[in-house]
């Protein structure tokens, strides 16, 4: 498929709600995609690393979710169809992410996914890389996605889906 030149997509969504998987199966879906996962951009802080939940973080979330939005940018300027997919929190990082988007001239679809706890638990339980055990923090992070705003029509309910038919609904979408 030929990609949408100049297009950014941010896939969101708590964890073991697919996001990684079906980012990297749309991605394969164009002829020129990149897949950008925002999580690896705050694992490359190597010293003065602060998680990013806690609230003397908000400096480093914001430069974290600029340089992440820049790379977004130089993609798709450069023709490739780019996905931004990570725990994007509105609130939190998506408003940075996106006013840095948009401050290059570029603008952005969103997807959220939002599968049931239960998926979710399940998913980010039984993953094989990178496993969360702990079902509190899956919950907490669960119910950060519970009023996202404005991107309520962006949401889509993936627990029953598998990952091709939600790269099917991104792609009708897009």
């Amino acid at each position: 498929m030929t990609a949408p030149r100049g297009r950014i997509l941010v896939l969101t969504g708590p964890p073991g709600s697919g996001k990684t998987t079906v980012a990297r199966l749309l991605a394969r879906r164009f002829d020129r995609a990149v897949h950008l996962e925002a999580d690896s951009f705050f694992h490359a802080i190597a010293s003065g690393y602060v998680e990013p939940w806690k609230p003397a973080s908000h400096e480093q979330n914001g430069v974290v979710m600029g340089v992440v939005g820049d790379a977004a940018v130089s993609f798709a300027r450069a023709g490739y169809f780019t996905i931004v997919e990570g725990m994007i929190l509105p609130g939190w990082f998506y408003e940075p992410l996106l006013a840095r988007i948009r401050g290059g001239g570029i603008d952005a679809d969103t997807v959220v996914f939002r599968p049931p706890l239960a998926v979710c638990v399940r998913r980010a339980s039984s993953r094989s890389t990178r496993p969360m055990g702990d079902h509190a923090v899956i919950e907490r992070l669960w119910h950060g996605f519970d009023d996202v705003g404005v991107l309520e029509r962006s949401v889509i309910d993936n627990g029953a889906d598998d990952p091709e038919a939600s790269v099917d609904l991104i792609s009708a979408r897009l």
